[in-house]
């Protein structure tokens, strides 16, 4: 299984239930990666979306524990077990999405981590683990530095080693 996420130099990824940058070209990415796969993340990552609406083209697989949640055009589940089963029934790659809490509960699963590390530290209130400090992951790729106005960014893969 994979994760896709972007993550300031703090390892960073949101506030307020908000990412805190927009990049157009990581967003490019993220869009051509999981676009005919399937996605799974949090109920708050889903409510963070514009009209708070499932991704197109993509199998949405949403972990919430209220058993009365209901999305148009998404798989609604109520537990990690759950989301990973249900996501055997498709075809095409696994990605995880977010957000915290579904990164945590989900990163010993996963054997590939996708990460746009932007080189900026913003004020954040949400986190992914530092996967530079796991003694479990390696970087095995390194994009070219990139450019967005005046911020810094790189495209890596991770991989369990």
């Amino acid at each position: 299984m994979n994760l896709i996420v972007a993550v300031d130099k703090n390892w960073a990824i949101g506030k307020d239930n908000k990412m805190m940058w927009s990049i157009p070209g990581d967003m490019k990415f993220f869009r051509e990666t999981t676009r005919g796969n399937i996605v799974i993340m949090g109920r708050k990552t889903l409510e963070s979306f514009p009209q708070g609406q499932p991704l197109k083209n993509r199998v949405n697989i949403v972990i919430t524990k209220n058993p009365n949640y209901k999305v148009k055009d998404a798989v609604i589940v109520h537990s990690i077990e759950a989301a990973m089963e249900e996501a055997k029934k498709y075809k095409g790659k696994i990605y995880v999405i977010g957000g915290e809490s579904i990164y945590r509960a989900m990163l010993p699963y996963c054997d590939t981590a996708l990460v746009t590390k932007i080189d900026h530290a913003f004020d954040a209130d949400t986190y992914f683990p530092n996967l530079d400090a796991d003694e479990e992951w390696q970087m095995t790729k390194i994009s070219e530095e990139q450019t967005c106005f005046n911020l810094e960014y790189y495209f890596t893969v991770y991989e369990k080693k």
